[in-house]
């Protein structure tokens, strides 16, 4: 805090000094901490030209904050020059500090760039051998060295050269989702369940009056269901039942289990081998998950990615179908199963609403599941390849949001209410041609519109009308059980395309192409193909 008789000061810029000596009396000590924030005041001082010193030791206040910056981006190297003309001299020269490259740079790229190197080692490590060999070796090679009297080495060279650039090529390119194989569930013969029956049953259950009971059956007989879909036959106990969650389990693990274990049988794959798991069920949520009872039932390995969709609606097998898209995008190489259901039980109402009684005469048991990867090799094992999924939500429309809900009546019974006015799905608008067409079978009245919004022939809607007929609305999996309809009957031809569009609560509207890689043949086991008996 003493003034000193400054001597000299050399810039190079505005705002750096290479060099920088002054005298003070000889026994006087000068703290170094003292003289770095001196120096560094006179440093930061903006000029274009050279001006004089102050004498005055402490910095301004406005430019402490600055300083302090600036002292983590220069260091000051002080050497002590001894007594020059009777005064003690000091040499000091600034530099820029080093980077702290700890502290800038983020050790998770670290990390992820070891682990990319490691799994492209290969690519590290091979490619500069072979382009020295392969420099050494062009400039040797003649036009000659090319037809079948070359050398053999030469000739063995090229080949792995050929063979190492086509091997970075295919991994590295973008990998495609393929459709290995889909199963889906036929509920046992003691479920189905007629039209005639349907009223009786639930005539007899003593839960629904006179009006409500002939409703039902006007909505039966205008749906386009037929007599041999299946229902569970505990949704029709008298009163004072109740569905309970130990029903809702017990359907879901007839109809999940039974479609993943005719998919494990169709492909072989081995439960270990999954790493994927996507499960879709738009009523039933329960704690533990519908996923993790599909894990411990097929024991799956610990470290798969599962996720368990709800309250998504009819169109949720889409959502759970693109959820899975990117999850092999992101795992190359990896095999992904995707559950779709519903349990009906959660669905049925016992009230006398006529806007929830329509669920009832609709849905139906049914799931489906399919095995999907990114693995190349499997390409010639799979039916199909994932072409296009577009996905679209009406959601901010209020009279789209509440068109389709889970809700109670007066009485405190849940069902699943439909808005009375007239929701008009939301249609894409598709250029493209397409040789078949799945669309969710809901109800006979929605897929007429269907036809005469898209203006498709009868032949297009044939696998969605004989699914609703012989299985009602399976809800997300109606899509799965249409695709089987038309392997059953050998429609599905090498190059065709199939459009699968669902559409559910939100209000949402899903699509997606597939591209068949080769004549599909009439499965062994299908919903379609009837036991012996």
């Amino acid at each position: 805090n003493q003034p000193f008789p400054w001597r000299h000061a050399q810039r190079t810029s505005p705002f750096s000094v290479t060099s920088f000596s002054f005298s003070s009396p000889p026994l006087r000590k000068l703290p170094p901490t003292s003289l770095y924030i001196t120096l560094f005041s006179v440093i930061l001082s903006p000029s274009s030209s050279p001006s004089p010193l102050p004498t005055n030791l402490s910095p301004p206040p406005d430019l402490t904050t600055t300083m302090s910056r600036e002292q983590e981006l220069l260091a000051a190297d002080i050497v002590d020059r001894g007594v020059v003309e009777g005064s003690q001299a000091f040499s000091v020269r600034v530099r820029r500090r080093l980077p702290d490259f700890l502290g800038s740079v983020n050790l998770k790229y670290v990390r992820l760039g070891y682990t990319y190197l490691l799994s492209h080692g290969v690519y590290f490590l091979a490619a500069p051998v072979l382009l020295a060999v392969f420099g050494v070796h062009v400039g040797r090679l003649t036009w000659q060295d090319f037809f079948p009297e070359c050398h053999a080495v030469d000739a063995l060279f090229i080949v792995g050269l050929l063979g190492l650039m086509l091997y970075i090529y295919f991994d590295l390119a973008p990998r495609s989702v393929y459709l290995v194989d889909f199963a889906c569930f036929r509920p046992p013969n003691e479920l189905k369940i007629s039209k005639a029956e349907f009223i009786r049953l639930a005539k007899q259950s003593g839960n629904f009056t006179d009006a409500s009971i002939e409703f039902q059956h006007r909505g039966l007989k205008n749906s386009g269901l037929g007599d041999s879909t299946y229902m569970p036959r505990s949704v029709f106990r008298p009163a004072p039942h109740k569905i309970t969650l130990r029903d809702g389990r017990e359907e879901a693990a007839m109809v999940m289990f039974g479609a993943v274990d005719d998919l494990l049988a169709a492909t072989q794959i081995r439960p270990k081998d999954i790493n994927i798991l996507v499960v879709n069920c738009g009523v039933l949520n329960t704690t533990p998950s519908l996923a993790s009872m599909v894990i411990n039932h097929y024991k799956l390995k610990h470290n798969i990615n599962s996720f368990n969709l709800g309250g998504m609606g009819c169109a949720a097998g889409i959502v759970a179908v693109d959820l899975a898209r990117d999850l092999l995008t992101a795992y190359p190489c990896s095999h992904a199963l995707v559950v779709s259901m519903e349990a009906v039980s959660y669905t049925w109402y016992s009230g006398n609403r006529t806007d929830m009684l329509l669920p009832n005469c609709f849905f139906r048991m049914g799931a489906a599941a399919m095995l999907l990867s990114s693995c190349r090799i499997d390409r010639w094992r799979s039916k199909y390849e994932l072409k296009q999924l577009v996905r679209t939500h009406k959601g901010m429309d209020e009279r789209s949001f509440k068109s389709i809900r889970v809700r109670e009546d007066a009485e405190g019974k849940k069902g699943i209410s439909f808005r009375k006015k007239e929701t008009k799905p939301y249609i894409p608008d598709y250029k493209l041609a397409f040789e078949h067409v799945c669309i969710l079978a809901t109800s006979k009245k929605v897929l007429d519109e269907l036809q005469s919004h898209l203006e498709l022939t009868e032949e297009y809607m044939e696998a969605s009308r004989k699914t609703l007929e012989r299985f009602g609305n399976t809800s997300s999996s109606s899509v799965w059980y249409e695709l089987a309809y038309l392997e059953a009957n050998s429609r599905v031809k090498r190059g065709d395309r199939i459009w699968q569009i669902a559409f559910g609560s939100g209000f949402k509207c899903n699509s997606v192409v597939w591209k068949a890689l080769r004549n599909v043949r009439k499965p062994r086991v299908s919903p379609w193909v009837e036991e012996p008996n």
